[in-house]
């Protein structure tokens, strides 16, 4: 989900604060690579325009992508262009890795995790993060959304022991978003009422996130896993 014309114009910490659950999937893959050993090989499947590279710099780090997801993306900084339902790598030979908001654009999200789980060494570490309420993006490549549920049980499917899934925020974060999203829809002369009144919901909403323990409205899931 794109934060959209104003994203990148704003203080770092109005930033995090709107796009949450781009802040904290950021946070969740620096420690997932602060985590893993200095020369540990990890693979970014679905790396896009890489980048969450930055963060494995004491890694070495491989990111692989089909390179169509995006056409206005650049994609020359990918390591290898290739599908990620046939990952072109023997078994066993990856200490990590990572699939962020990507698995949704797969055609077959099983075989995805299979082939992941057959790259990683036994006990190799995955972070995988998964979209439950998005809007349609990356079309026409845009096929699945996922329940904490399927989660687990893909990833279990696949030979993972699934570890945490935690959804990234509730309901009062997702409404926030869609406050924000909702000015994309103004123009003209109505841009400046639409955002007298979706701007503060999209600042304020936030602050009541706290009441939603259950968080069953989520925008997303962040989940580590382990290869049996």
């Amino acid at each position: 989900m794109k934060g959209g014309a104003i994203r990148g114009r704003l203080p770092r910490f109005l930033e995090r604060y709107l796009w949450h659950f781009e802040a904290v999937t950021d946070d969740r893959v620096r420690l997932f690579a602060a985590s893993l050993p200095p020369g540990a090989l990890v693979l970014d499947a679905g790396a896009g325009e890489g980048q969450y590279r930055e963060h494995f710099r004491q890694r070495r780090y491989v990111g692989l992508d089909l390179a169509v997801g995006d056409a206005s993306w650049d994609y020359g900084r990918l390591d290898v262009v290739g599908d990620l339902a046939a990952l072109p790598f023997p078994e066993n030979a990856f200490d990590a890795a990572l699939s962020i908001v990507t698995l949704e654009h797969v055609r077959d999200p099983a075989r995805v995790l299979g082939e992941l789980a057959r790259v990683l060494k036994p006990q190799g570490s995955l972070l995988l993060v998964a979209p439950q309420d998005w809007e349609v993006h990356q079309p026409p490549h845009d096929y699945y959304r996922y329940t904490r549920y399927g989660v687990r049980y893909l990833l279990d499917s696949a030979g993972f022991e699934p570890g945490d899934v935690q959804p990234a925020g509730g309901y009062f974060r997702l409404m926030g978003r869609r406050m924000l999203n909702g000015l994309q829809f103004f123009h003209g002369i109505w841009i400046v009422p639409a955002a007298l009144v979706l701007g503060p919901a999209g600042l304020v909403f936030p602050l009541l996130d706290g009441l939603d323990q259950r968080r069953d409205f989520t925008l997303g899931y962040l989940c580590t896993a382990r290869k049996r």
